[in-house]
């Protein structure tokens, strides 16, 4: 997309693949290693800075996703790129851009893992879906920015306002932990967004004539969708069906990954 020249990180896909290698070494390798005979650090108002702010980018994302399209046009089926330089258009290249570059900012999930030595948090789940989201996304970005493409973008932020907001509360302490009485409903909304996903792009199988300009990520995001859902099926099962605990996998990883 030539609308993209100039822009931060969008030369290559090098620079976002030299970040995300080195999130991955150092979350694996190097911080447990440099954490290891040190005492955990407190970091319970950096997070709760950090966990609202993200609330707040999250809203202003979502917001802007429904102007530039979603809630000014688009029909929720076949929705093409507009490659054109109409305001519209290159709001949505504006809102696509911030959506990639706040999947970086979302590394510190990880990061304050390590820090706070909750080791058994990083589990591959986790580590997998804070790599792949900005890697994906920088040829989403590079190559599609809008359409229905960008579907699963609007509904992932506005999970995340939910999901951050408890995140947030519950790093101020226990003295507000009674206002989490909502915990129990995490895995249905995240259960839901990826149903939502699935079935929202599942419809590029079964429409007639659709002439999205890239159909390879539409097979893509069908595959993580689906692939995430029946994830969150499986723990369902197992949390609410069998009456159990939340496998570990489940309560360490992906409870904190969308």
């Amino acid at each position: 997309d030539p609308r993209l020249e100039g822009w931060p990180l969008m030369s290559s896909p090098f620079p976002t693949t030299f970040i995300i290698g080195t999130y991955i070494y150092f979350v694996t390798s190097l911080g447990p290693k440099l954490m290891e005979n040190k005492k955990p650090f407190e970091l319970r108002q950096i997070m709760a800075f950090y966990n609202f702010s993200v609330v707040a980018l999250s809203l202003y994302m979502t917001y802007e996703f429904l102007m530039s399209g979603w809630a000014t046009g688009y029909s929720f089926r076949c929705d093409i790129v507009d490659y054109s330089r109409s305001p519209t258009a290159l709001r949505m290249v504006r809102t696509c851009w911030l959506y990639y570059f706040s999947k970086f900012i979302e590394l510190l999930d990880t990061i304050f893992f390590v820090l706070r030595k909750k080791n058994n948090q990083v589990t591959f789940l986790h580590v997998f879906h804070h790599s792949i989201m900005p890697w994906t996304w920088w040829f989403g970005v590079k190559f599609a920015a809008g359409g229905l493409g960008t579907f699963h973008a609007l509904l992932n932020c506005i999970v995340h306002v939910v999901m951050y907001t408890y995140y947030g509360i519950c790093s101020l302490g226990p003295a507000y932990h009674k206002y989490l009485w909502w915990k129990k409903y995490m895995t249905t909304i995240q259960l839901v967004q990826f149903i939502l996903i699935t079935g929202h792009i599942g419809q590029i199988y079964i429409m007639d004539d659709c002439p999205y300009q890239y159909p390879i990520f539409m097979f893509i995001i069908w595959l993580y969708g689906s692939m995430f859902l029946v994830l969150f099926l499986h723990f369902w099962y197992h949390a609410y069906t069998k009456g159990q605990r939340l496998p570990k996998m489940a309560r360490n990883g992906i409870s904190k990954d969308q």
